[in-house]
């Protein structure tokens, strides 16, 4: 049944005999053969009383789902009849967050195209190094930042065509062309298991991997976090920091607000921590994404200035500490809702909101997962005991054409290399990235435990915990902090710190190095990179 002629991404998919189980065992899991998921959260939207409610807001415009829906129609004729673009090929999508990426990712995906989303602050040698792998033809490129993609593609024949987004006047722009066409374009037939996207995992361990995901895999992920964990309703508002080309902020900022029927405002320019609270009162923004360090820097202006109609705090892309989350309450009074998800397996898969939430622990097993804590022969560990954490559910890692799918899914189960531990009532906590655990004179240390700590003195503004190889203990314990102003990093910060930690938690946890930097090493969407740490 599948409407996509291109074969590309079909054939470089892994075996089936390397796919992750793909389990449907709720009846909001059961979805027709034939669905696109565009069509179902766009096109069907006024059956759904949607109609004519605000989805896509900024300073200068707002769009109902309706207006959305005429511009998205009005983009993929320009894909299809201008560019002669036909289902199955790949399209690159490179822009910040904003409207304009929204509905260019929305026309290509009900095309029946592949959307592949880049961060916005890629440059020309990490744009290329995905041209090579997904073999787009086309791009579609916010008009600012043109010139890195031009770059990428001198050596690159594939991509043969770049139109701007963006710009409502530059001739041959997106918007230009678009206005010269009609709307009720009819979706691409797409078969669920069509392929919507690929993503590129945001490098935190080194060299990216696309992750594919299918129509049913996108609506599948509707179907649980945000159904039984977020709940969010029509009249939400919602904004938020990760990029529209990471998981996270694609399900946070688009996908699941379509769902629900909500909005989403995108800023005119970066957030700033302060920005972004007073952007949130402005706006009446009701749920936030964005990640635990974010949430850290707005802590004392959300404590100034108040966070207006502010309900739902999202924080997920790396570890939340529990300092932190005590810190935003403590300024806001909202408890966090913190989960774990994975570019692999598209969204959230483990997590809790409001009473069901545990100190220290990121949640329980959403509605349609099942998770377990194994050691290395995938054996499902005791309670309380720190193991390698499996899942499998209604979404699981595809790797494109990438020998790293035997690392990730193993007799069926995801892994995305985390160690956790589950305790007795089923709340699960994260102690590290497995090859981040730091083994040292025998004792087990999870890095983010320690950063917890060091979190909790008031010197410390940010830091990251490694293991250091040593020869009499195997590894010790190093951090990296990065202090507030008026601190001094100094030999007498190093003790402070150190007794600090020794006092906060068992004292081996301690580190026995501390260096001092004016920032640390982290992802566009904000994830800490441990191994730049270690190779430093």
């Amino acid at each position: 049944m599948s409407a996509q002629q291109d074969r590309f991404v079909h054939d470089r998919l892994p075996p089936r005999s390397a796919w992750p189980q793909l389990r449907y065992d709720l009846p909001e899991l059961q979805f027709p053969d034939q669905v696109n998921l565009v069509e179902e959260l766009l096109d069907k939207a006024p059956a759904r009383g949607f109609g004519d409610r605000p989805m896509l807001r900024s300073s200068r415009i707002t769009l109902t789902y309706a207006d959305a829906r005429d511009r998205v129609d009005r983009i993929c004729r320009v894909l299809t009849e201008d560019l002669g673009l036909v289902p199955g090929n790949r399209v690159l999508l490179r822009g910040g967050n904003s409207i304009g990426l929204a509905l260019a990712w929305l026309a290509v995906v009900k095309a029946g195209l592949v959307a592949v989303a880049t961060m916005p602050l890629l440059r020309a040698r990490e744009l290329g190094d995905i041209i090579d792998k997904a073999q787009p033809t086309v791009a579609l490129c916010d008009i600012k930042l043109l010139d890195e993609l031009e770059l990428a593609r001198q050596d690159r024949p594939v991509l043969g065509t770049v139109i701007a987004f963006n710009s409502m006047d530059a001739p041959g722009s997106l918007a230009v062309r678009a206005a010269q066409k009609q709307g009720d374009f009819a979706p691409c037939p797409t078969a669920a298991d069509d392929i919507a996207m690929m993503a590129f995992t945001s490098g935190t361990t080194g060299k990216p991997k696309a992750a594919v995901h299918t129509h049913r895999d996108v609506l599948a992920s509707c179907e649980a976090w945000p159904r039984h964990v977020l709940r969010a309703t029509p009249d939400d508002i919602v904004v938020g920091s990760p990029p529209l080309a990471f998981t996270f902020g694609l399900g946070g900022l688009l996908i699941f607000p379509m769902w629900a029927g909500a909005s989403v405002y995108f800023p005119d320019a970066p957030y700033t921590p302060e920005a972004m609270v007073t952007m949130m009162r402005e706006t009446g923004a009701t749920i936030c994404y964005t990640a635990p360090t974010f949430y850290r820097q707005m802590a004392p202006f959300a404590r100034q200035h108040g966070v207006g109609k502010l309900r739902i705090t999202v924080s997920a892309g790396e570890g939340l500490p529990d300092a932190t989350r005590q810190l935003w309450k403590q300024a806001t009074g909202i408890e966090m809702l913190d989960g774990i998800g994975a570019t692999e397996m598209f969204h959230i898969f483990i997590s809790a909101a409001g009473s069901a939430v545990r100190p220290g622990a990121i949640g329980k097993v959403v509605p349609g997962y099942t998770a377990k804590v194994v050691d290395d022969d995938g054996r499902e560990v005791p309670r309380g005991t720190i193991g390698k954490l499996a899942v499998v559910g209604p979404t699981g890692c595809k790797y494109l054409d990438d020998p790293r799918q035997a690392s990730y899914v193993k007799d069926g189960w995801n892994y995305p290399g985390d160690a956790f531990m589950q305790d007795d009532d089923g709340y699960f906590f994260y102690q590290a990235r497995a090859d981040d655990m730091i083994i040292t004179a025998g004792y087990n240390v999870g890095g983010p435990e320690v950063e917890d700590a060091l979190l909790r003195h008031p010197a410390v503004a940010e830091c990251g915990v490694v293991g250091k190889p040593d020869e009499e203990r195997g590894m010790i314990v190093k951090a990296f902090c990065v202090l507030k102003p008026g601190y001094a990093p100094d030999a007498a910060m190093v003790k402070i710190l150190q007794d600090h930690v020794k006092s906060s938690i068992a004292p081996f946890k301690y580190p026995r190095e501390i260096e001092f930097l004016p920032s640390l090493p982290r992802t566009e969407t904000g994830k800490l990179q441990r191994f730049k740490l270690r190779q430093a």
